[in-house]
């Protein structure tokens, strides 16, 4: 008998999304920013100690307000990890920045600190951290570059929801955060992201782009008579029936991430014996920083060992999945900036495999998987 298919990804539905969607229809304002937008919002803050949340339709557009925010302009460098996804860099790109990639550390994907000031120039105006799998960069070195060189610090969280670095949650550290609600991420909303601020002079400028270069935020509170068109900007918030669907989700923050780092323990328990007999690395967490379950990984020896380890999988109806093709291999990049080796970001792109993760991953399931895993052998 054939088993049933393990997919790598499967949102999850809390059971009240629906319910509050209905609500947020009949509420007579579906548009965006209303009840449950404020809801969103003021949870992530209440929680996490945001200065000033605003959710986005994707984390894309809220690292797009972060360009804008950055006052970005023709010329400028922003300082990025070169193993992400291309909206971390595409968001300065569009604003005219030249980007300069950092490359990965050895033992984990997030960028290597120790590489960060050696690239700072008279042009850098921005350090964008990556939480690969949330997991923390060393907010502290990068924290500290930020100050010395008078840079802003932008993390892009969108995988590190409910993630800490020294007892702090990440996207609370840097001046300005982006967050993803994703179907792949830990809290979904199928499409979506915010935008997180920590520093109060950009609040009110945030609300403007926002809300397409207007002031409506400030009439929608009362606080002017009209609202004008004041700034650049654009459509970046969501409707309420996204924040509706959101809002369910955070209800059962606690719930999800109690299950998914169970799941994670259970992959890691399970094959780090494996690992070391196949010369293959599972994830490394840094003291500093905490798992917030997002996902589980492997590193393989070469392409080829990841290759023969995805075609063994679907042979037992196991999906595993790559990442991220390291940026400055990109056939854009390299037509504007011609070819920069990145050889620990690059041996990512070659050798990190997902495996199947997500809420409602059984734990017969997760024993499948390990056992395939298991049996793996490329001798």
């Amino acid at each position: 008998m054939i088993e049933l298919a393990i997919p790598f990804n499967k949102p999850y539905l809390t059971g009240k999304e629906m319910h509050y969607i209905y609500q947020a229809v009949y509420s007579g304002k579906i548009s965006g920013n209303g009840i449950y937008t404020q809801k969103c919002q003021t949870f992530f803050e209440n929680k996490y100690g945001f200065k000033k949340t605003l959710l986005t339709t994707s984390c894309t557009d809220a690292l797009e307000m972060c360009a804008i925010l950055a006052d970005i302009q023709p010329g400028d460098e922003v300082i990025v990890p070169a193993y992400t996804f291309v909206s971390t860099a595409l968001a300065f790109v569009r604003q005219g920045a030249k980007v300069v990639f950092v490359d990965s550390n050895r033992d984990n994907p997030n960028l290597d600190v120790n590489r960060i000031e050696e690239m700072i120039t008279p042009r850098t105006k921005a350090i964008v951290a990556v939480h690969y799998a949330g997991v923390a960069c060393d907010m502290d070195v990068i924290m500290g570059l930020g100050l010395k060189y008078n840079l802003l610090v932008i993390e892009d969280a969108a995988q590190a929801i409910d993630s800490y670095y020294k007892g702090r949650a990440l996207g609370s550290i840097g001046h300005l955060a982006a967050f993803s609600f994703h179907e792949t991420k830990n809290i979904n909303s199928g499409e979506g992201g915010m935008l997180a601020i920590n520093d109060e002079k950009y609040i009110k400028r945030a609300e403007i782009i926002w809300e397409k270069g207007t002031n409506r935020a400030q009439f929608s509170r009362g606080e002017i008579d009209k609202y004008r068109w004041v700034d650049t900007g654009s459509s970046f918030l969501p409707s309420e029936i996204i924040a509706a669907y959101l809002y369910a989700q955070l209800e059962n923050l606690e719930q999800i991430q109690i299950k998914r780092k169970e799941i994670w323990t259970k992959y890691f328990i399970g094959l780090v014996e494996w690992g070391d007999h196949n010369n293959i690395c599972l994830p490394y967490i840094p003291d500093f920083a905490t798992n917030n379950g997002h996902m589980f990984y492997l590193v393989c020896s070469s392409q080829k060992q990841r290759m023969l380890l995805i075609e063994h999988l679907r042979t037992d109806n196991i999906q595993a999945v790559t990442h991220y093709l390291s940026l400055n291999e990109s056939p854009y990049y390299k037509r504007k900036s011609g070819k920069h080796q990145m050889k620990n970001s690059d041996k990512y792109t070659n050798c990190i495999l997902r495996i199947p993760f997500f809420y409602e991953l059984t734990a017969t399931e997760t024993d499948r998987v390990i056992q395939s895993i298991k049996s793996f052998s490329n001798e």
